[in-house]
């Protein structure tokens, strides 16, 4: 049985990922240190006998029994609230994080994939996002903590790859949504719909013309999958084309919802991008994958989702916005 380490296990996409390679038969050690994550996206693995779960920070020395095959991760804040909230961490955990990780894999010989992210473009002066564009990041901007943090990742990790030798592969993930996302991480999807299901106006930013696209949470989880499996150790693109404009996306999730809130507007925060779509020509090419299911799909199980959650959930939510604490 192979055996998969994986980070931020406990967060959004580390919990898919564990039940991914459950299904595929592997013994999976998850690991997080719950900053962000949360035990209950794991639970229902709790009982597998090829399931453990690790409680700790991967910026502090890792020690893991046994042999490893490969190694995916995941740790790191991922919204723009939490990583303004917890600036020191974020950069830690994609620097000396990943620095143990990849002495951990040399030691192990084994392979390991690292998320990055869409937000190594910035910023982008060139649309859609080739992996070939070095980007247009603000490196002490506010978002410079978490853009940042990602560029090292991936150099340092190219560093051992070419150095070492060790086997790595990059994914840099674009805008990915789905089951088990957070409500208060400030991102547009869960903030349009929680405040939906409040019954509060829809917050849009600036007049609303910036674009995004999102690439469903299944097929985010097969791409990954294959670029783990494949031979190429670049950077590779990973979400879906489909591209919308915030506004437009409000008057989706209100359709959607049947609500009748109406959409108000608000100053656009500190070097919010301005555009976001892949190029997955790469991915098509190399991979054989490209997104399956759209939106309109994606969005009714999301939104089921969320419709699931307690009232005392719904309301926990943090009523503030990136902007407000940048200020």
């Amino acid at each position: 049985m192979k055996r998969v380490l994986i980070t931020g296990a406990a967060g959004f996409l580390g919990s898919h990922l564990c039940d991914r390679f459950i299904k595929e038969g592997y013994y999976v050690i998850a690991m997080d240190n719950l900053i962000t994550g949360d035990l209950k996206n794991i639970e229902h693995l709790s009982t597998n006998q090829n399931f453990e779960f690790i409680n700790h920070d991967v910026s502090e020395h890792i020690e893991i029994e046994g042999e490893l095959d490969y190694i995916l991760h995941f740790a790191s804040p991922a919204s723009p609230i939490d990583y303004v909230k917890i600036p020191i961490h974020t950069l830690k955990v994609s620097s000396l994080g990943t620095h143990n990780l990849l002495g951990l894999a040399k030691a192990k010989e084994a392979r390991m994939l690292i998320a990055s992210t869409s937000e190594v473009y910035g910023d982008p002066l060139v649309h859609p996002q080739t992996e070939e564009y070095y980007g247009n990041v603000n490196p002490i901007g506010p978002r410079g903590v978490y853009d940042e943090a990602k560029r090292f990742q991936e150099a340092i990790t190219m560093a051992y790859h070419t150095y070492h030798g060790v086997e790595t592969r990059i994914v840099r993930i674009f805008n990915t949504y789905g089951p088990r996302m957070r409500l208060n991480d400030g991102r547009v999807l869960p903030a349009f719909i929680g405040q939906a299901l409040r019954g509060e106006d829809l917050t849009v930013f600036g007049e609303g013309n910036q674009t995004r696209s999102f690439c469903y949470v299944d097929d985010l989880i097969e791409g990954i999958y294959h670029l783990l499996l494949s031979d190429y150790e670049l950077p590779v693109n990973i979400g879906n084309p489909d591209e919308i404009t915030i506004l437009d996306f409000a008057k989706e999730i209100i359709k959607l919802t049947g609500t009748t809130q109406k959409i108000i507007y608000k100053d656009l925060p500190v070097n919010d991008p301005m555009q976001r779509q892949p190029n997955i020509d790469k991915a098509k090419e190399l991979l054989g994958w490209e997104p399956k299911v759209n939106r309109a799909d994606g969005l009714k199980i999301t939104y089921e989702y969320f419709k699931s959650l307690n009232q005392e959930e719904l309301n926990k939510v943090e009523h503030k916005n990136f902007d407000e604490y940048v200020k």
